[in-house]
């Protein structure tokens, strides 16, 4: 399950885990204009752990999600193709 909520300077996506047992933490990502954040509560440390993605990243998580094994890099299309 998740939510998707419009905020003013962000787009924000919380992920419910309801898979199997044992669940995990909620996570939530916030999507802004120069970058990605994500986050999810640590029961362990009982701190929230934080990753930042630039926009590249993002692109390049979404497009490893689909790829085999292997190096890649992504280039920016030919507009003359």
């Amino acid at each position: 399950m998740f939510t998707i909520e419009h905020e003013f300077d962000a787009t924000v996506i919380t992920l419910v885990d309801e898979g199997s047992v044992p669940l995990q933490e909620d996570i939530v990502i916030n999507s802004f204009a120069e970058c990605v954040t994500l986050e999810q509560f640590d029961p362990r440390t009982d701190r929230v752990q934080k990753i930042t993605l630039s926009p590249e990243q993002l692109r390049d998580l979404a497009a490893a999600l689909d790829l085999p094994e292997g190096v890649y890099a992504l280039r920016p299309a030919d507009p003359g193709s």
